[in-house]
């Protein structure tokens, strides 16, 4: 169908969103609310004079012109709440809710949100200007240096970065001398991240989210990012500096948890989310969110859009929270925009000053942002006049046409950075100069030693009898004659730890992953009957950051050391390209031996030989693709408070490790009193118990026997899973079963007692194939 659409504002911004949409096929007529010189001359636009802000006016006009789409360009409008009487009418909206617009309206608000959400930003702190004599004192204390920020709207003046020594007069010019109104009544402390600043604009429908290519612009008055603030004098995309491991991580970390997140909270976020980032040694961190299409980012981005996507229909698409059903591609090559603005601009300038246009070169579009028609002239009417861009195959030729176009336009004053892009473009005669080096790739060797050094006195801590536990070699050595056994037989095993790391790295809790690593493979070990001896392990990462490798290593160690086995050698890989730089994987190898008559599963298992359980100390390391999507649902996150356990977090109680059983059924093997372990791991008792029974036998297990942990509780109630599909999938509180001969399980009761884990007599073998599981209504 075709579609009337009314764009609210006078800018360079929504001039090249007019200028898009006029060339949709699905586009019928477009209204700018005011709009400016260039906007009236695109085909299929007129201009109309109405008061931007008299939002009932603006919906009498919708609703006598049949519109059908309204996007509002500034910030001011969508905090005011302007999709709210456009929405009570029926006429859906390009843009969030006055709740969602908060994002930028309130930066103490975002700040909130992304502690809540584990969003990464810069650490802060929030004063109201009552609180000015304790915003010194955290300025004084803090460790480092601050950006003080009005939290709400200051028309993009609300940013100080003051030297050391001017930070208190900083506060006193905000939260005292009110010098940005009652923008200031709220000050975000934060602090201050180092790195290139990239913009990131993404479409949202409030379920899907689409980034566009990242953009860098240039804010200062003069060359080389001097002189005063501005709105923006020019802006260039993609930027080369978000490199396509940089936006996965963009979006992993930043877009989706934050759209996820708006609609959890109850206000999700549809229209155009913009995020200003800096590219920290840490990785992107977010600077601050605006919740409408950047300028002059926006100029630069329409170029790149494809030439045959129909844009009315994607941002229809977006109102209407359907999103996914539509196309948004770009295309290869760069855009750049040159800001002319009026001479004294940022401060006071002149208007109504003469513009002279002749015809820009191929490739050129020059946008209209401060301009206005009287008699048929084009007049300056604003301190950014002209936004000229230009779009090529490659940046050079695109800031080289923008120039270009620059020189086509003529006004008294004009007034322009000559530098536009000049970081890429510095970047770009740099490499093909600079000789590269493995560093350069991103494979740091000198962090890799640093985290050898850093782990051999936790690997040393693992020796024990036939191991060195010495690491830096090309392998690892075992004596295995050093050991007592007779008739012995290797046994290996296997495992990694699943998508459990995915909460340890949104967590940033690595204590205690490692423990997992090793405890999933020499339970398996002692399901053979096993002693484990030694361990390898292998951890894979984008980028090795030494202080967190570190703690998983250690904890591998811990693991090493309640097992009783040695860490004799492993392998860290930092891969850059294959993982995100935050992102890492962990795989393990255990090596154990058992005497040839005392392998497990005994052949000599039979119907009524009694099943013991030993108790999980929680979900281990199995089924959390499920845990996370039930989670996901709740509304909660991670840094939430546990809804079972209010003294720790959700995410540290998911990350309870995997129970190690060595000391505490091992010398039950060793003494021949155990005919076969089962390891409860995915598949649940389904699966994992009939891999100890002979073909022939099944067993029963009542489930009635033990308590079923709160953790289960809370997984089965919220997720409404069914009490098949939980014995299935998870351990439920059990996360070993054994196999004893009915004349010997008090035996074994009374020394399994001794150990960390509950014992509980959960069932029997049958002469019955399958699993019987019985009392499952208790879970209901």
């Amino acid at each position: 169908m075709p579609f009337r659409i009314l764009i609210l504002g006078s800018g360079g911004r929504e001039h090249a969103l007019a200028w898009k949409l006029a060339r949709s096929q699905s586009t019928e007529h477009i209204y700018v609310c005011p709009g400016n010189g260039g906007t009236k001359r695109e085909p299929k636009t007129s201009n109309i004079d109405l008061p931007i802000g008299d939002f009932a006016r603006l919906v009498e006009f919708a609703l006598k012109n049949n519109i059908d789409l309204v996007v509002p360009g500034p910030e001011q409008q969508l905090v005011d709440g302007v999709e709210s009487h456009f929405h009570r009418v029926g006429i859906p909206v390009f843009g969030p809710s006055a709740q969602a617009a908060q994002m930028e309206g309130s930066k103490a608000f975002a700040k909130k949100f992304m502690a809540r959400h584990s969003i990464p930003t810069a650490k802060y702190r929030v004063f109201e200007a009552s609180q000015y004599e304790e915003a010194v004192k955290y300025v004084a204390e803090c460790g480092h240096r601050v950006v003080l920020k009005a939290s709400g709207l200051a028309a993009g003046k609300g940013v100080l970065i003051p030297e050391p020594e001017d930070a208190v007069a900083g506060l006193k010019e905000i939260m005292l001398d009110k010098a940005f109104g009652s923008a200031g009544d709220e000050v975000v402390v934060e602090e201050l991240l180092v790195g290139p600043e990239i913009s990131v604009l993404a479409l949202s429908d409030g379920y899907t989210i689409v980034s566009l290519p990242a953009a860098q612009d240039h804010k200062r008055i003069g060359e080389g990012d001097t002189g005063l603030n501005t709105g923006g004098m020019g802006a260039y995309a993609p930027a080369p500096v978000a490199t396509p491991e940089v936006m996965d991580q963009v979006m992993k970390h930043v877009l989706q948890p934050t759209i996820s997140g708006m609609r959890r909270e109850g206000f999700p976020f549809v229209g155009v989310l913009f995020v200003g980032l800096m590219l920290t040694s840490d990785g992107p961190k977010v600077l601050e969110y605006n919740v409408r299409f950047g300028d002059p980012e926006t100029e630069a981005l329409m170029l790149l859009l494809d030439e045959e996507i129909d844009f009315a229909a994607v941002l229809v698409a977006c109102a209407n929270h359907h999103l996914d059903s539509v196309d948004v591609s770009t295309r290869q090559g760069y855009a750049v925009s040159v800001v002319l603005a009026s001479q004294g601009y940022p401060g006071n300038y002149q208007k109504g000053k003469r513009i002279d246009f002749s015809q820009p070169p191929q490739g050129v579009v020059v946008f209209h942002a401060g301009t206005q028609e009287v008699d048929g002239e084009i007049l300056t009417s604003g301190g950014r006049v002209l936004a000229v861009t230009a779009y090529s195959p490659t940046l050079e030729e695109a800031v080289k046409s923008a120039y270009a176009g620059v020189d086509s336009v003529s006004f008294d004053g004009k007034t322009f950075r000559r530098d536009i892009a000049y970081r890429a473009l510095n970047a770009v005669a740099e490499s093909k100069t600079t000789s590269l080096t493995y560093a350069g790739a991103g494979v740091s060797i000198d962090a890799g030693n640093a985290l050898v050094e850093a782990i051999k006195p936790y690997v040393r801590s693992t020796r024990r009898t036939g191991a060195s536990a010495e690491i830096g070699g090309f392998g690892g050595l075992f004596d295995i004659r050093a050991l007592e056994y007779t008739d012995p037989v290797l046994v290996s095993g296997t495992d990694g730890v699943g998508t459990k790391l995915r909460i340890a790295i949104a967590s940033g809790i690595h204590d205690f992953i490692g423990i997992d690593l090793v405890a999933m493979s020499v339970n398996d070990l002692l399901a053979q009957g096993a002693e484990p001896l030694f361990f390898l392990d292998y951890y894979s990462c984008g980028k090795l950051h030494v202080e967190q490798t570190t703690k998983v290593i250690k904890s591998i160690t811990d693991g090493c050391l309640e097992a009783g086995c040695a860490l004799i050698g492993g392998e860290t890989a930092e891969m850059p390209g294959m993982y995100a730089d935050d992102d890492y994987d962990l795989a393990g190898f255990a090596v154990g031996a058992v005497e040839r008559f005392h392998i497990l599963p005994r052949p000599d298992i039979t119907a009524g030989d009694v099943l013991i359980g030993l108790s999980s100390t929680g979900l281990h390391s199995n089924g959390y693709s499920l845990v996370r999507k039930i989670i996901s649902r709740t509304g909660l996150t991670y840094s939430s408070a546990c809804p079972w356990d209010e003294n720790i977090t959700l995410g540290r109680a998911l990350l309870e490790p995997t129970a190690i059983y060595i000391s505490q059924v091992l010398p039950l093997v060793k003494a021949g009193l155990i005919k076969g372990v089962s390891h409860i791991t995915g598949g649940g008792f389904t699966e994992n118990v009939p891999r100890v029974l002979p073909k022939d036998l099944g067993c029963y297990i009542d489930v009635a026997t033990w308590p079923l942990p709160p953790i289960f509780k809370f997984l089965k109630d919220k997720g409404h899973v069914e009490a098949l599909e939980m014995a299935r999938t998870f351990n439920n509180g059990i996360g070993l079963i054994i196999v004893v001969e009915p004349y010997n399980v008090e035996t074994v009761l009374e020394v399994l007692r001794r150990g960390k884990a509950r014992v509980y007599r959960v069932g029997e073998v049958t002469s019955k194939p399958g699993v019987e599981l019985r009392n499952l209504d208790t879970w209901m």
